[in-house]
């Protein structure tokens, strides 16, 4: 599909909501976690490292009400929450990880392009 500004219903500002919700460092990293399987609140926690809890749950509540992530409790002691991605957030698991590829592939590159314009710069 060519993404153009006139084949968007509603344009850019109905997408930049999305994109700016989907293209948030957390998301990605939330994303790319529960792709592997299900997580405990702390055990996503723990893998991001970095991440505050208040960020985390406020990070899983959007997902959640953007229909990407469940939040399935269990009535166990103590009480267990599990986070899993929807068919909706697995279908971002393959864009996720091909801009994960051409960022892992193009930093050298933008890292000598900011060595380059830092050095220029007055």
């Amino acid at each position: 599909m060519v993404l153009g500004h006139s084949l968007v219903p509603g344009g850019c500002q109905r997408l930049a909501p999305v994109l700016s919700r989907i293209g948030d460092k957390w998301t990605v990293l939330v994303i790319i976690l529960l792709g592997e399987g299900p997580l405990r609140f702390n055990e996503l926690k723990r893998r991001i490292g970095g991440i505050s809890q208040r960020m985390l749950t406020l990070t899983l509540r959007s997902l959640e009400r953007d229909g990407l992530v469940t939040r399935t409790m269990f009535a166990t002691i103590p009480p267990r929450v599990d986070y899993a991605l929807t068919d909706l957030g697995r279908s971002l698991l393959a864009p996720i990880r091909h801009l994960g590829e051409w960022a892992v592939d193009n930093t050298p590159r933008i890292e000598e392009a900011r060595r380059r314009f830092d050095a220029a710069a007055p």
